[in-house]
């Protein structure tokens, strides 16, 4: 396997299709096309993990100069439990590390307990916070 820093003319179509099949969201402000565009127009970085040239997994981090950021870690379901996730997820922390960052976070749905399990075992704990949001509908092409 090979991680490589996500080219958008080359990978584009790739992780669309990755993250459909593997996050399979409805809402429209979470359209990968649009996740992507967003999040690489703040200079956040995308990395894909490869395997004979095939993109079978992602990852995104972000920094803000304070915290930094996990995203879209998604691996294709055949490769499951093999590190791949670990893998990419060791990447994203020294690629962070190097950018300065002393802490990371990340944010999951508190009912995927397998996704849970997995950062668990990666060394993150679950924080006593509260995750607040609000959606900008403006912002999210086609929303109301």
């Amino acid at each position: 396997m090979v991680i490589e820093k996500y080219d958008n003319s080359k990978h584009r179509n790739h992780v669309i299709e990755l993250w459909n099949s593997v996050f399979g969201y409805s809402d429209k402000r979470n359209d990968p096309s649009l996740a992507i565009d967003k999040k690489l127009e703040v200079d956040d970085q995308l990395y894909i993990a490869l395997v004979d040239g095939k993109i079978i997994g992602t990852i995104m981090t972000g920094y803000d100069g304070h915290r930094g950021w996990i995203y879209s870690l998604a691996v294709q379901p055949e490769y499951r439990k093999s590190g791949i996730g670990s893998k990419l997820l060791k990447y994203a922390e020294e690629v962070l590390t190097e950018r300065g960052c002393m802490k990371i976070n990340l944010q999951i749905l508190s009912t995927n307990t397998a996704v849970k399990d997995f950062y668990r075992k990666n060394g993150y704990e679950v924080e006593e916070r509260i995750s607040m949001g609000k959606q900008i509908h403006k912002n999210v092409p086609g929303d109301k």
